[in-house]
């Protein structure tokens, strides 16, 4: 496959399915090591320091926050989905904080997971979904125009693209539903590692099963209906 600095040279490059679900992937996994590395370690490092469980929880949660705030200062950009993810921290945060409940803190991860599966579900209805928005932004020009091509004239890309979304929409929901029984049913302290686990066992079988039907339809073989 051509490097990332050819294609943004040359506009061009070989953007069919498999570059896509490269682009995509790789976004994805990048933003839920970032999302998930730092608030582990700060949640079992704060409750090595002596720290109580709810006030190490919301160290953990204020993490990932602090991370899209720089980010956005970095960038001089606003991203929807980022002001997404602040707005449901918040909101789950300031509902934790008045119940004063660590397991509510623990629950509280549902509502993020459970809103994102949703948003990648509902963007099926939009002129562009989730899953194809994110790859176009994270691509070379001429990969993200090749991608949107893909999109509007190939119906066996587009079926493709369609499956993708459910797939990790789906896993998504269900690790929200795992999250919520988690919180309330375990010890506490191994809850934050447990969703982790759940979270990207949820997302490898559904990028497997993606991955598998892609290259069965020939979506990814051939990048055209």
């Amino acid at each position: 496959m051509v490097n990332g600095s050819d294609e943004a040279n040359t506009g061009r490059g070989p953007a069919d399915g498999t570059g896509l679900a490269e682009a995509s992937g790789r976004h994805a996994w990048t933003a839920l090591a970032l999302d998930v590395v730092i608030p582990l370690a700060v949640f079992y490092g704060s409750r090595a320091a002596g720290t109580d469980q709810w006030l190490a929880l919301v160290l953990a949660g204020v993490a990932p926050a602090a991370g899209i705030v720089l980010t956005w200062v970095r960038q001089r950009r606003v991203d929807a989905t980022a002001l997404f993810v602040i707005a449901a921290m918040a909101l789950s945060l300031l509902v934790a904080m008045v119940s004063g409940d660590p397991r509510a803190l623990l629950a509280r991860e549902s509502w993020i997971t459970g809103a994102l599966g949703l948003w990648i579900l509902g963007s099926l209805a939009l002129a562009r979904p989730f899953l194809l928005d994110v790859a176009i932004k994270v691509s070379p020009p001429g990969a993200a125009r090749r991608f949107d091509e893909l999109w509007r004239h190939s119906p066996v890309f587009h079926r493709w693209l369609q499956l993708a979304s459910v797939g990790w929409g789906t896993a998504f929901l269900l690790d929200a539903v795992a999250r919520v029984v988690m919180a309330y049913a375990l010890p506490l302290d191994s809850v934050p590692l447990l969703g982790v686990l759940v979270l990207v066992v949820m997302l490898v079988a559904a990028q497997a099963i993606v991955m598998v039907h892609g290259r069965r339809s020939g979506a990814l073989a051939r990048g055209r209906g």
